[in-house]
């Protein structure tokens, strides 16, 4: 009996400890303290800041009654100068329903409100355009496109966030019309930043992009986006794998998105697991979840392979994992290791460019022309530096001058 007892306390002081050390693995307890320190003190990380200061009765008589009513005149008689009279020309609202936040899932529209302002901020540090977050309580995609509708005459574009597959494509898709740009961040900006680090990763790699073998883990709003960027290039072919296998023609539990994949990816309709699509794959894309890419995964790629592990907090592999089973060119999420790839480092210049330019309506060949401006900035990439961080001061500017073409 006593032999027993033992070998029980033993195995629930090895959960414990695995327990504890996944807990530090989402962030470090000292850490976590600081975060909610900081949140705690500043109670909320953006700010509404009058452009006028209010001091003199004159001053306020043009900003207020009676003289606010001439730029009132001037928009009922031709509304386009709301552009120009209103803070409409450099204005985001950050929209989510809190149903996919980061990778904690369904937290519904007030524990959003942090990622969103974060979001704002981000708009406002590295863009100059002041962003507001719009978390909104239903979750019904009528209920979320018929409010957007009705806050855009204030907006000069719609950033939607952390809202979950399929209803993130309906929402998108019924607001193309809206007169303003409307993006998904998670899908595009995602897309944009992926198929960057790609271009450079396949210059270190020594690799030809119509002849790369890639494979996706995940097939939700981010990797359907970023597949459909990238096959623009042609590459020799792409598959996808969600939690069931390999997206196949012989699946019979296809989503109706999923199913649309098919006509751009799998080409001799190949059947499986992840670990039969990595066989010989030139390039790994993780858009999943933690620890997924093992190192027999890693052994059966094609020589030199590309890894882009970007599941978050924790990716598919983490980077030292990947460095000792002689992975060279590798890239996470995350901002504590090199070659960050993070849809951070899109939106606030791909958002500046449409609203510099007026642009309504987001196309591929935009989203092709960023990624490039984005990837030429890096003249010599190498396996520690493919892509430009999000403080390199380049990145705003070269995003916007790839899109005054379009408007």
């Amino acid at each position: 009996m006593l032999k027993y007892n033992i070998i029980i306390v033993f195995l629930l002081v090895i959960f414990i400890i695995d327990n504890l050390r996944f807990s530090r693995m989402i962030l470090p307890m000292g850490q976590k303290s600081k975060a909610i320190q900081l949140h705690r003190k500043v109670r909320g990380k953006i700010e509404i800041k009058a452009k006028i200061h209010l001091q003199t009765k004159a001053t306020l008589s043009l900003a207020y009654t009676p003289g606010v009513a001439e730029p009132v005149r001037e928009i009922a008689a031709d509304s386009k100068k709301v552009w120009d009279l209103t803070m409409k020309g450099n204005t985001v609202a950050v929209v989510s329903d809190g149903s996919a936040v980061l990778g904690l899932g369904n937290v519904g529209a007030k524990a959003a409100i942090p990622v969103m302002e974060g979001k704002c901020a981000i708009f406002k540090e590295f863009a100059g355009i002041d962003a507001f977050p719009i978390c909104i309580e239903s979750q019904i995609v009528d209920d979320i496109v018929l409010i957007i509708k009705n806050i855009s005459p204030v907006f000069g574009g719609i950033n939607i966030e952390d809202i979950s597959a399929p209803r993130c494509f309906e929402i998108e898709d019924q607001l193309q019309d809206l007169g303003i740009p409307v993006m998904h961040d998670d899908q595009h900006a995602t897309a944009i930043i992926v198929l960057a680090a790609l271009l450079n990763a396949a210059k270190v790699a020594k690799k030809d992009l119509s002849a790369l073998k890639i494979v996706f883990s995940g097939a939700g709003a981010a990797a359907d986006a970023t597949i459909r960027l990238l096959s623009l290039l042609q590459p020799k072919d792409i598959m996808v794998v969600d939690s069931q296998g390999i997206i196949s023609r012989t699946r019979q539990d296809l989503t109706v998105h999923k199913k649309q994949l098919l006509k751009i990816t799998n080409k001799k309709d190949v059947s499986g697991t992840f670990a039969d699509a990595s066989v010989n794959a030139d390039v790994l894309i993780g858009l999943s979840r933690k620890g997924l890419f093992t190192q027999d995964i890693v052994k059966s790629m094609a020589e030199n392979p590309i890894i882009f592990a970007m599941a978050n907090p924790n990716p598919e592999v983490t980077y030292t994992d990947a460095k000792k089973w002689d992975v060279q060119i590798m890239g996470t999420g995350r901002s504590d290791y090199p070659n960050q790839i993070n849809n951070s480092s899109v939106f606030p210049g791909f958002f500046k460019g449409l609203l510099k330019y007026r642009i309504s309506k987001i196309t591929d060949e935009m989203k092709l022309a960023a990624a490039y401006a984005i990837a030429n900035l890096v003249r010599k990439p190498t396996s520690d530096n493919f892509i430009p961080i999000i403080f390199d001061k380049r990145v705003v500017p070269a995003i916007v001058n790839s899109l005054k073409k379009f408007g």
